[in-house]
């Protein structure tokens, strides 16, 4: 039984290449991501910062220099320092549904601009906070700005960038989101030891930076084509198209966008047209790559880092430089898959990312377990037992970095058809900001009574996760984005909820590996 099945769509091969001008675009485009990519580094640094805690959480810092510590698994557990890092993916998961709208009407750069502009204002007020509300409303307007962003951008990198080109392109998303990450992580480090203890301030006002980036960058890019298209400015969309293609002859791809639109116009109600039967493979992945995404556990390491080192053993210092490291590693390991989803394809990565974590995860838990076991007794960890922990933790950040992070945002958003793209991304965006929430809310929690057992429970659904693409997700590298609905038909599942008449005629047929496809 085959776990992916193509067909033809007419031998379509649309002229152009990779020009240095939409190159540009795209990495300019692709830096929206780091606004999410630094808040996701700078949350789980400060909050391990003991100047931060005295001031905002005293509790938890009383429980952490105090004689109080009796289970090494419990010494963070405290649902209002969770509540400061989950707050701002209920506002993304809130403003990502907004942005559905902003994006269809007025353009994918206007959802940058907003996300850039939102990111500031919260930025500012985190870094002038005297108090716990303000951090917290500092926060929502954080998660207002990346739900924006995280709705328009991949939609943004997919559409701009030629089809043969658009894996690397997209995943310059998630390079910047491990770069933002990574920049975090490096100045939690050395903030961390400015005397005063006021350096919190700025890691947390220090957000403003990539928010200008961000903002700045969305003002000079063009939007795309298929967004002025949408638009009804059909003549400029042509212009455009000639120019980041770098050939004179793209009528074809102009005609098909043009009738995509001509479609998506006749849909009053994107939302319930997502209800159709024929959209059941494309609503399935919105919510379950996402949603397996998250539960891999890999923010469990990029959010509390280095509290998770901390409560390890390591020492203040070297938490913060063990998330620097992880921090590197995600970094390096993205460019793999910049590198080779375009020639290897998106389902290898996948599973192959998922048995490198799964298995990574059993071996964390047997290290952790045998240290510590099931009382957390607290001590420090030799060092060559502790670089043996890091070790594994890089590797299993590795896995992730090449396959499920940057996969998790290309795929869903280049399998949409035009006329539910917006509300589909939308659905992607807030089961994404649901579980990143909830994992948020509840992992200190969740250590404190699992113990190491809790990575044990992430396992599970990357072995869950790992079955799902093997046999639900057709490979997708070399598709057109508007002939995208192609690869359903042929599928031993989803072939009975696509009709022939629902997609496009001609065809691509599966190459001799099952998998990939060849034009016919």
């Amino acid at each position: 039984m085959p776990a992916a099945g193509l067909v033809s769509n007419g031998g379509k091969e649309y002229p152009g290449e990779l020009t240095p001008y939409v190159l540009v675009t795209c990495i300019v485009g692709a830096m929206g991501g780091l606004i999410f990519g630094y808040d996701i580094g700078i949350s789980g640094g400060v909050t391990s910062m003991p100047s931060f805690l005295k001031k905002f959480f005293p509790s938890v810092y009383e429980t952490q220099q105090g004689e109080k510590v009796t289970n090494q698994y419990c010494q963070y557990n405290s649902e209002t320092l969770t509540l400061f890092t989950s707050s701002l993916y209920v506002a993304a998961l809130l403003s990502s549904l907004v942005a559905s709208t902003v994006t269809r009407k007025w353009g994918r750069k206007m959802s940058m601009f907003l996300g850039g502009i939102l990111f500031c204002v919260g930025a500012l007020l985190n870094g002038f906070a005297n108090a716990v509300w303000m951090l917290i409303v500092g926060r929502i307007l954080l998660g207002f700005g990346i739900g924006f962003a995280n709705q328009a951008v991949p939609l943004y990198l997919s559409e701009m960038a030629p089809y043969k080109y658009r894996g690397a392109l997209n995943i310059g998303f998630q390079l910047s989101i491990t770069v933002g990450i990574l920049v975090a992580n490096i100045l939690n480090y050395f903030f961390a030891k400015i005397k005063g203890g006021w350096g919190w301030r700025l890691s947390l006002g220090g957000a403003v930076v990539p928010a200008l980036i961000v903002t700045i960058g969305s003002l000079v890019l063009p939007d795309t084509p298929n967004s002025m298209i949408e638009r009804g400015d059909q003549e400029k969309a042509k212009a455009e198209l000639r120019r980041i293609r770098g050939v004179e002859n793209v009528d074809e791809e102009l005609n098909d966008l043009i009738a995509a639109s001509v479609q998506s116009k006749r849909v009053e109600h994107p939302w319930m047209n997502l209800l159709q039967r024929k959209y059941r493979p494309q609503l399935t992945m919105s919510i379950l790559i996402p949603f397996f995404q998250q539960l891999t556990g890999i923010n469990v390491i990029m959010f509390y880092a280095p509290v998770l080192f901390s409560t390890l053993g390591f020492e203040s210092d070297a938490s913060l430089m063990s998330a620097v490291i992880t921090g590197l590693v995600n970094v390096a390991a993205t460019w793999v898959s910049i590198y080779t989803v375009d020639k290897l394809g998106r389902r290898i990565l996948f599973l192959e990312g998922g048995i490198q974590m799964l298995i990574c995860q059993i071996i964390i838990t047997a290290a952790i377990g045998a240290k510590f076991g099931v009382n957390g007794t607290p001590g420090e960890l030799p060092k060559w037992y502790a670089g043996i922990v890091v070790a594994f933790i890089c590797i299993y950040v590795s896995g992730f970095a090449w396959s499920w992070g940057p996969l998790g945002w290309l795929v869903p958003s280049e399998i949409f058809p035009l006329e539910i793209r917006s509300a589909a991304q939308s659905i992607n965006v807030s089961v994404n900001m649901i579980f990143t929430f909830l994992i948020a809310q509840v992992f200190l929690n969740m250590l404190c009574h699992m113990k190491f057992g809790l990575f044990l429970f992430f396992a599970f659904f990357v072995l869950v996760a790992s079955i799902f693409i093997y046999f639900f997700l057709p490979e997708t590298k070399g598709i057109p984005i508007e002939e995208m609905a192609t690869v359903w038909k042929k599928h031993w599942y989803w072939a009975r909820f696509v009709g022939e008449d629902d997609s496009p005629s001609g065809g691509i047929e599966l190459g001799g590996d099952g998998q990939n496809p060849k034009r016919v």
